[in-house]
């Protein structure tokens, strides 16, 4: 690895889960830079010893990232070499690493992928999907207005391409239940991928709502491309109506029907009007 008189910031992709997934590349950089940035340090750490490196660590997270900045620039500016890394998978995927990465290359300093690891890839390259690019959304928004436009951005995306999305083992069952009111096909569940554990399940949303009611790990979700106007035309059924609209009353601020019966038509593509016509028929 060669040093000019300025230091390099190396973004370095980390494994998944196996820990045998680290490439060699990966395992030099990490070896030969002065500092690891590292997500959480007890858990670089675990990887660190188990290939014999002993780089010193420093916490560059979500909460800090930006007070980093000056530390690792400094030690740039010696000539010094910095890596990058997150818990696992690439740094600045849905995980911490743009804010300093921008600020690293502002300066003047040239940073350089380490590829490897990605949920993303690894979830795609096992769907059996078809797709000439896809779109990837992240995690959900918590908000429940925020989630209402996520779907709906999901929902337009997954017209003509492939989704991704990450979601978190306490959320997952609710998200797969709101995603049934808006993609009308099988999906596929990734849960654990390269770990002990690992398993793809495909089926419909409601179905795989059920299945993760408790679950444990990481999940990947793919939604194919729908390739068809049809879906998005099938009107909703009274039952998911009464659903939306019971779940919407016990769980969100809402204080009159009125505003709940808003709520259920925005996220159903309906009329408040529509809304009250189908829960005065299933009295």
């Amino acid at each position: 690895m060669a040093r000019d008189s300025k230091g390099v910031l190396y973004v370095v992709a980390t494994p998944i889960g196996n820990l045998e997934d680290i490439t060699l590349r990966a395992l030099k950089v990490l070896r030969q830079v002065q500092l690891v940035a590292a997500e959480d340090t007890r858990r670089s750490a675990t990887l660190l010893r188990h290939y014999l490196i002993e780089t010193p660590v420093v916490s560059v997270h979500g909460h800090n990232e930006r007070k980093r900045i000056s530390l690792v620039t400094g030690r740039l500016s010696k000539g010094e070499s910095v890596a990058l890394v997150t818990d696992a998978g690439t740094p600045g995927i849905s995980d911490p690493g743009a804010t300093l990465v921008a600020a690293v290359r502002d300066a003047g300093f040239v940073v350089e992928p380490i590829p490897g690891p990605s949920a993303v890839a690894a979830a795609i390259s096992v769907a059996g999907e078809t797709t000439q690019g896809f779109t990837f959304l992240g995690f959900p928004p918590v908000r429940s207005k925020d989630r209402t436009k996520w779907f709906e951005e999901l929902q337009g995306a997954s017209r003509s391409r492939l989704v991704v999305f990450f979601e978190a083992p306490h959320r997952i069952a609710k998200t797969l239940r709101e995603l049934d009111f808006y993609v009308k096909q099988p999906i596929l569940v990734g849960r654990e991928i390269t770990k002990l554990h690992e398993e793809f399940i495909r089926g419909n949303p409601g179905d795989l709502s059920e299945r993760f009611s408790q679950p444990h790990g990481e999940f990947t979700v793919i939604v194919p491309a729908s390739n068809s106007q049809e879906i998005e035309s099938v009107a909703p059924s009274d039952a998911e109506v009464v659903a939306v609209f019971g779940q919407i009353t016990q769980k969100s601020h809402f204080s009159s029907k009125r505003d709940v019966a808003r709520e259920v038509g925005e996220r159903l593509k309906m009329t408040a009007k529509q809304v009250y016509a189908v829960m005065e028929r299933n009295k």
